[in-house]
């Protein structure tokens, strides 16, 4: 049974979309299988007294962050346009991949869901977006009706406090046998502890 990678990520975290689209690529080329795991960082950053993303709340940071992804974005061919507003809501599209069985469907619809918001710069809140993003995944758009549901509304609920068991205080993250590995440039570190087990 290979390795396993669980990639722990928000769709309203620039650096997780980065991650995303090289995660499955990379951990393949090392035999490592990856678990995509959507969880809110809201609750964690309101545990902190955040009422918005640090990106927000230090400026400095913020237009630094923005400058790194376009320098990275670039580096890796992949497309940016800054959404009008930052952060997103992703609580729609958390629900979404957490009724998406594990496996391809989930990573191809999270794809879809970062290329819209930050290939784009798409409004990830809105149900045509994430309509789209579905049908991107070979998944039926009336799927969408799923993020009403009690029990993924839970499950949900239940990611943000298996995230905060973790540790996990900002995204993406990535867990390696219960070693935490945090930021888009340390994916490359937590492959190689994955290929080490």
């Amino acid at each position: 049974m290979p390795a396993t990678l669980h990639f722990w990520f928000d769709f309203a975290s620039t650096y997780s979309y980065l991650s995303a689209m090289r995660v499955e690529r990379d951990a393949a080329a090392c035999g490592v299988q990856v678990d995509w795991q959507p969880f809110l960082l809201g609750p964690i950053f309101a545990e902190q007294g955040w009422k918005t993303s640090p990106f927000n709340i230090y400026p400095a940071k913020g237009r630094y962050m923005w400058r790194d992804m376009e320098r990275l974005c670039r580096q890796r061919d992949l497309p940016l346009t800054r959404p009008a507003e930052f952060p997103q809501n992703g609580l729609k599209a958390a629900r979404l991949a957490l009724a998406i069985p594990q496996g391809e469907a989930r990573a191809a619809f999270s794809r879809a869901v970062f290329a819209a918001q930050f290939g784009q710069g798409l409004n990830i809140s809105e149900e045509p977006v994430l309509r789209s993003a579905l049908s991107a995944a070979g998944l039926p758009e009336d799927m969408i009706d799923r993020t009403a549901d009690t029990d993924i509304k839970s499950a949900l609920f239940d990611q943000v406090a298996r995230a905060k068991s973790l540790g996990i205080f900002g995204a993406p993250s990535f867990v390696v046998d219960e070693e935490l590995y945090w930021g888009d440039d340390r994916l490359d570190m937590a492959i190689r502890q994955a290929t080490a087990i």
